[in-house]
């Protein structure tokens, strides 16, 4: 075990499961070493200044204050490692996040749709392609509004709650909401990012381990905020495959059984039950 990660692990702190989690694991061990460094420090200097200028010693207030340099060279001190922190560290590590994306043939690209209280996950079928989405194809059974007449979406894959994907391979999440603001958390992986409604935000990250991992929401959503979970599983990329494969059969088999009704078409009459016969009138008529 790594001396500087046991700070890390003592603060609950998950194992890392992705390619560029080790750099935000170093950022956070250096800081929080540094604030214990900072807190050990400072309590130690009050305790001092609290012994060394006690009323006793001193009955009267010394209105010059501190003579020496040596406290201007600590604060200096201080401040110049925090730039260092920001400006070498946290800034550049964030550029590359945001900046830096995997090309789009070699990573897998995932629409992540949030509400209140789960996340949605919308994969592209075999060919490649996402299906177009409404708003006006929305349902209880279409969660996402794919658009039932589109050739492109009748192999996309769509699922709630569970998301798969291949080891060792780019995963571009791409975020958006359909009510309130909510926050794509990936803590195994060192990631999240917020899904806003009316925006698409693109996160991306690479896994390196195989297992299954927690999806949560890091932004209060509503009173349900508390059980917005998910799963991640991270697959081989044979058992990604099989799962691929197995989706799209059921995906295929849903949409061929009921196919959903084009926006603002009219809606045809469900069946329903005969009316009851009239009650005879009072006059026998």
């Amino acid at each position: 075990m790594n001396s500087l990660a046991l700070i890390n692990e003592f603060l609950g702190q998950p194992p890392n499961a992705s390619s560029h989690g080790y750099q935000i694991d170093h950022i956070l061990e250096f800081c929080h070493w540094f604030m214990g460094a900072l807190f050990v420090g400072w309590s130690a200097f009050f305790i001092f200044v609290l012994i060394r200028f006690r009323k006793r010693r001193h009955p009267q207030a010394d209105h010059l204050g501190v003579r020496s340099g040596i406290s201007s060279h600590l604060e200096f001190s201080v401040v110049l490692i925090e730039a260092v922190l920001l400006l070498g560290f946290a800034i550049p590590l964030w550029a590359k996040r945001v900046n830096q994306f995997p090309p789009g043939k070699e990573a897998l690209v995932v629409h992540v749709v949030a509400q209140q209280f789960s996340f949605n996950y919308h994969l592209p079928g075999p060919d490649g392609q996402f299906g177009r989405r409404d708003v006006g194809f929305v349902s209880n059974s279409n969660p996402l509004g794919l658009d039932p007449n589109d050739p492109a979406g009748k192999d996309d894959i769509v699922t709630t709650g569970e998301l798969h994907v291949p080891v060792n391979r780019p995963v571009i999440a791409e975020l958006s909401s359909k009510d309130v603001i909510h926050d794509f958390f990936l803590p195994s992986m060192r990631i999240a990012g917020d899904a806003i409604p009316g925006s698409l935000i693109p996160i991306w990250f690479t896994p390196i381990k195989t297992g299954t991992d927690e999806i949560i929401c890091g932004q209060l959503c509503g009173l349900g905020h508390y059980g917005m979970k998910g799963t991640l599983v991270v697959d081989t990329p044979q058992d990604f495959q099989a799962w691929l494969k197995e989706r799209t059969e059921l995906a295929g088999g849903a949409q061929g059984a009921a196919p959903s009704p084009s926006p603002g078409a009219p809606q045809q009459p469900q069946n329903k039950p005969p009316a009851p016969a009239a009650s005879p009138s009072p006059s026998g008529e």
